[in-house]
């Protein structure tokens, strides 16, 4: 069989995973796709060499293959995400004594509450690190920060910090705290100058994080081995998901060629991996790898809510240009696994756990609420309750 190369960039986070163990396992190789993986300092050397062609793929965040697409950045370069990669897994960290601070402060009130009263009668805004601009890091947080009542245009300085260097700004100084994917968070806390007050889940249950972004030109190209990959990175995300692989997952991220960082921090952020943990990244549950389209439209809501993105784009056209999840019901026809018979879902409209319709058979879903109660349904689109 001959294999087609396919360059795939990604971060030391804990939900590279998927990619890392595709690899490891040959599971890209067995699909006919020669993968090479580049683990890149930041988001913006991931949007780089996607755009100039020294990448054909990433593990990414929605909203930076988004601001890709459309030339947000400066060039463009047109993406598609055929597959999601990861639910949940940020955490917000504060340095040690404001995170006590807000901890005193918020049994009566919701946290970001509590962080408003904190914030009052102060000289500067509070100083916070987000890993990019585009990113879906600085969208939650500006969503719980506006939950309770914090403007993230006045009360707080949003400034940009690679993952792997946000415990270093916050030991530092540099930053007040930071919004990050795992295992950062974990990394500040066991290092003493962090602890997390809010993880994705306090923002919006089972919220996307990563997901598959690829080179439409590549994907065009190359349609056979971008299915193959695309079932790679499935395969890998039903072991990384398994409570039972945690360990093995953990060991093998924290090689240094990968995340080189300390096994048992990994594992807190892995199913399984943890006792207790407040937040994990989910791989293959409540639908993990497919590319939902009412992700993708809040992503976009909330790009255009923060002017990151101009207010009369055709959200609809750019989420269904990007998102494929045709390509992903035809990859994964072939793994005979329980795929939505739908597109979009109403985010936020799911209190408890439900069933959601699928073939050959329905899919056990967790709950996906905001923590303002809110219900996203982007009009027009079809949408299960």
């Amino acid at each position: 069989m001959n294999e087609t190369r396919l360059r795939i960039g990604l971060l030391r986070l804990t939900d590279s995973a998927p990619a890392i163990l595709a690899q490891e396992f040959g599971y890209f190789a067995e699909e006919g796709v020669d993968a090479e993986l580049h683990v890149e300092p930041s988001w913006a050397n991931i949007a780089d060499k996607l755009t100039y062609g020294f990448l054909d793929a990433a593990v990414v965040v929605p909203p930076l293959a988004f601001a890709v697409e459309t030339g947000l950045r400066g060039l463009n370069q047109p993406l598609i995400i055929p597959c999601n990669v990861s639910l949940g897994g940020n955490t917000i960290t504060l340095e040690i004594r404001l995170a006590e601070k807000l901890r005193t402060a918020a049994p009566a009130l919701s946290v970001p509450a509590a962080l408003r009263g904190l914030l009052e009668g102060r000289g500067a805004p509070l100083t916070l690190g987000i890993v990019h601009a585009y990113s879906t890091h600085n969208l939650l947080l500006r969503y719980w920060l506006a939950s309770g009542g914090v403007d993230p245009e006045r009360d707080v300085r949003l400034v940009v910090v690679p993952p792997a260097r946000a415990v270093e700004a916050l030991a530092s100084g540099q930053v007040a705290g930071f919004c990050a994917g795992a295992p950062w968070g974990e990394v500040a806390a066991r290092e003493g100058v962090g602890r997390a007050v809010a993880t994705s889940d306090d923002i919006w249950r089972n919220a996307p994080e990563k997901a598959f972004a690829v080179r439409r030109h590549w994907a065009d190209d190359n349609p056979d081995a971008l299915k193959g990959a695309i079932r790679a990175m499935a395969r890998a995300g039903q072991f990384c998901d398994a409570p039972e692989n945690a360990s093995y997952t953990g060991a093998l991220l924290s090689r240094r060629r990968y995340l080189d960082v300390d096994s048992h921090a990994i594992l807190s952020s892995l199913p399984g991996g943890a006792v207790v943990s407040r937040n994990t990244s989910r791989f293959w549950r409540n639908a993990a790898t497919f590319p939902w389209l009412s992700h993708a439209r809040w992503f976009l809501d909330q790009m255009a809510r923060w002017n990151l993105l101009a207010r009369d784009v055709d959200q609809a056209a750019l989420a269904g240009r990007v998102y494929r999840p045709d390509i992903y019901r035809e990859a994964t026809a072939a793994l005979e696994i329980s795929v939505p018979v739908i597109d979009s879902k109403a985010e936020g409209a799911h209190t408890n756990t439900w069933d959601l319709e699928a073939t050959p058979n329905p899919i056990a879903m967790d709950s996906d609420t905001f923590c303002d109660g809110t219900v996203f349904a982007p009009e027009g689109q079809p949408a299960a309750q």
